[in-house]
């Protein structure tokens, strides 16, 4: 055969390897985008199915627990609901005493806890003395201006949760087996308050070993929430979440593991800093030692005001760390880019309502207007698996759940479902619940790994070091005592950031239409708390922050 023959053959070859080649990569891109029709399809349906079933569940309830009634009216002492930083300086210019103060929140304690039910232990009428002392060496004059500089809470009142201890007061854990067991000394975190001049007053309810989504236990039963006594405050800050935002205390402190700071401060409408990782001491925080590695769980403060959270925080971290987070560096919000995110793609969680939606949509509008430049909305890789990661990384924790909660008795899960079935369980459903989950099927630990270490790199190269994420607190303003139970991964949210060891600080966003707080959460890089923190400050001038969840009889001026 000819070399023209040989030519003309090998054309018609190739031209029908490219017809082949060309049918096969249609039929491979016609098939994606019947499988992406797909899902996205599903995914349509999976939510429509979820909102009609939350709507549903959310009517039901709202008949269950009848009219709502919210905390009782401030009648007096309207200083009460000052922020720290100002009380602390009306305390040192002698316009107010400590004692004033003190006995001022303590009658508050009274007035609400009947309805709230939020302290477990106190309030601590020895703290009055205390006060009193404080008074007494400020009338004297003998306070010199380092002390003071010191001690920047001199004389301001605040609480804990019970988990956290106070030396000599309870330290129950919330479990039945410790109702009488008093802590023999201060948890890091308390104990560099009190160096810092402030007065503990109470110690606050918590759910069992804090391991649920609303804030129930055996010892005194369930805590309401101040703006809606028919619904949660939250897990496991719950009681710190209620008094507060009821100016029950000054501020306080709380743990997060999976949201046990925001959750609370989002459904009671307050601000809430969950620190970057392993930057904050732990010890005595639910039996911690404050030496254990790679864990989740961090504390930090809880507050009305956005002006009290850099504050205490420096407290809490002391000068050291101070220095490694750059407290004291001014931030111009102007400066900083924003991005933002409208849902995680996990399709455990309900969709996000519409009042959530527009909080979010009024933050990047102001922040598009405050900086002229566009705030990305950005979608990032490995989102969806939220929950699963959550679930994994607390299968990683030092502590054992079930040993604590056993007060250093291993349980039987099955043992005590069918004693609880049976109305003998001296636990509450939630602790059982969690009891099961740590013997069902273990999430794939080599695919969460890599999926966090993705997600950690995508989100460190998308903020650097002058980015902040807007991120969702929840799906729902605060849930229905009890409805958690039926939408349990809701918490994902707040979740996330406890996997990805990032700062992220809770924001009130005003209240909606019944009256209930909303928020969105601000997160940063490693170590770029001051970035949430100055965010906060900025939302709290422009929208408002706290919005008290009682009437004010009086001028508070």
């Amino acid at each position: 055969m000819s070399k023209a023959g040989r030519r003309e053959i090998q054309s018609l070859l190739n031209k029908q390897i490219r017809k082949r080649h060309h049918r096969s990569q249609k039929s491979s891109i016609t098939k994606q985008m019947l499988k992406d029709t797909m899902w996205t399809l599903l995914f349509f349906f999976i939510y429509f199915i979820r909102s009609l079933v939350d709507k549903i569940v959310n009517f039901a309830f709202e008949w269950y627990w009848g009219e709502k009634k919210t905390c009782p009216p401030l009648r007096k002492d309207f200083f009460i609901t000052k922020s720290a930083v100002e009380i602390a300086e009306l305390i040192r210019q002698q316009d107010i005493s400590s004692y004033q103060v003190v006995n001022a929140y303590i009658n508050r304690i009274i007035e609400t806890n009947p309805v709230l039910n939020a302290v477990l232990d106190g309030p601590f009428l020895e703290a009055l003395d205390e006060a009193q002392a404080i008074d007494e060496r400020i009338s004297q004059g003998i306070i010199s201006d380092e002390e003071f500089s010191q001690k920047p809470f001199l004389g301001v009142p605040f609480t804990t949760k019970d988990s956290t201890a106070v030396s000599g007061k309870l330290h129950t854990l919330g479990i039945s087996a410790r109702k009488t067991y008093k802590a023999k000394e201060d948890a890091e975190c308390v104990r560099l308050m009190k160096e810092a001049g402030a007065i503990i007053i109470a110690t606050t309810s918590i759910p069992e070993i804090n391991r649920w989504q609303e804030t129930r236990n055996n010892l005194i039963g369930q805590t309401n929430n101040p703006y809606d006594l028919r619904r949660t405050v939250g897990g496991s800050s719950g009681g710190e979440g209620a008094l507060i935002s009821s100016c029950g205390s000054c501020f306080g402190l709380g743990t997060d593991i999976g949201g046990s700071i925001r959750m609370p401060a989002y459904y009671c409408g307050i601000f809430g800093h969950k620190p970057t990782s392993g930057i904050v001491n732990t010890r005595g925080c639910t039996l911690r030692t404050g030496t254990e590695k790679n864990t989740m769980v961090v504390a930090g403060p809880m507050t009305r005001y956005a002006m009290d959270l850099k504050p205490i925080l420096e407290v809490l971290v002391g000068p050291k760390n101070a220095n490694i987070l750059k407290l004291n560096e001014n931030v111009d919000v102007k400066k900083l880019r924003y991005f933002y995110c409208l849902d995680s793609g996990d399709l455990r969680c309900s969709g996000l309502c519409s009042n959530t939606r527009d909080t979010i949509n009024k933050v990047v509008s102001h922040f598009h207007n405050l900086t002229g430049t566009d705030v990305q909305q950005v979608k990032l890789k490995g989102l969806e698996y939220t929950s699963k990661l959550w679930r994994y990384w607390m299968t990683q924790e030092p502590a054992d759940f079930g040993y604590l909660l056993g007060n250093s008795k291993k349980l039987n899960p099955l043992v005590e479902l069918t004693k609880k079935i049976a109305g003998q369980s001296e636990y509450t459903m939630a602790s059982i619940f969690s009891l099961i989950d740590g013997i069902l099927p273990k999430e794939k630990a080599e695919k969460m790994k890599a999926l966090t270490e993705e997600l950690i790199q995508e989100v460190e190269e998308l903020l650097g070091d002058d980015g902040v994420l807007i991120y969702p607190s929840y799906t729902y303003p605060a849930p229905f005592h009890y409805v958690p139970f039926l939408q349990i991964y809701n918490f994902g949210y707040w979740a996330i950031m406890n996997v990805l060891h990032l700062p992220a600080t809770q924001i009130p966003m005003g209240l909606n239409s019944d009256g209930l707080p909303m928020g969105i959460q601000i997160a940063a890089t490693k170590n770029r708390d001051r970035h949430c923190l100055a965010v906060a400050e900025e939302l709290d001038r422009q929208f408002g922050g706290w919005k008290a969840p009682f009437n004010i009889l009086g001028d508070i001026n």
